[in-house]
């Protein structure tokens, strides 16, 4: 089984795929599967779809590259993706954790999902909510797709109770611009895309206290719709606070 599709060049196989071309039975198949996939030398992507390896390693068990479990799946469902959240603040050296699971924004799927040992958090989301991507490839040669640096800090703002990564989002914002490797501009310009109002009302408010290129700040006041309602600065501490209504915000925190 693996000689023919190593030879085929081929990295995911089917239920019914191998019935004819190695003489199997269907019942021979599935038995086929199911010891190959006990030996972990194969990884299932779904009910009658695997991941079979280009070589198999020493030792024997095996399990699929993060990228690779992420881009089969995908492919499966016809979807798009970018990896984000957590992954993506250590990618950019933003929070030294390591996460033990990969989160990825995409247009087909919502919940958990194990392909293998690889443990992947799909958020489903409409297909104008991606973009503003890196394409990586690993080092077996797939390719991944990312999020930004610059819109990952804006989902660290927009995304927050599902990142948990306010208040900390606030001071990787500035760290980021004192070191140069975003501009305002950009933040600016993913905040409007890719956030919402009570992301912009934060972002806004934390570039106007650092008094930080004023005429990209402006844009995102302009963009605020008419609003009596306040937000928290640091939506995880109560809503006691000075109001500065320019932003709609409850400053209730010193950041």
């Amino acid at each position: 089984m693996l000689a023919y599709l190593q030879l085929r060049r081929q990295q995911t196989v089917r239920t019914g795929e191998l019935t004819g071309p190695l003489g199997l039975t269907p019942a021979q198949e599935r038995e086929l599967f199911r010891r190959m996939l006990r030996g972990r030398l194969i990884a299932r992507v779904r009910p009658g779809l695997f991941i079979v390896p280009q070589k198999l390693p020493f030792g024997g068990a095996w399990t699929p590259s993060e990228t690779l479990a992420l881009n089969a799946l995908m492919a499966d469902r016809g979807g798009r993706y970018q990896i984000c959240g957590p992954n993506a603040f250590s990618r950019y050296g933003l929070d030294e954790q390591m996460p033990s699971r990969v989160y990825a924004y995409n247009t087909r799927i919502s919940g958990m999902r194990t392909v293998g040992t690889v443990t992947l958090m799909l958020i489903k989301v409409a297909e104008s909510r991606l973009g503003a991507t890196e394409v990586v490839r690993d080092r077996d040669g797939e390719e991944a797709v990312w999020s930004s640096r610059a819109r990952t800090l804006v989902d660290a703002v927009y995304d927050w109770a599902r990142f948990d990564s306010l208040p900390r989002g606030f001071g990787w914002i500035r760290k980021e611009l004192a070191a140069r490797r975003v501009k305002v501009e950009e933040l600016v310009a993913m905040a409007l895309e890719f956030g919402d109002g009570a992301a912009i009302r934060r972002l806004g408010w934390l570039l106007d206290r650092d008094g930080v290129a004023a005429r990209a700040v402006r844009r995102l006041e302009d963009a605020l719709p008419v609003s009596s309602g306040l937000v928290q600065v640091d939506p995880t501490k109560p809503r006691r606070g000075r109001a500065d209504r320019r932003w709609g915000v409850v400053v209730n925190a010193d950041l």
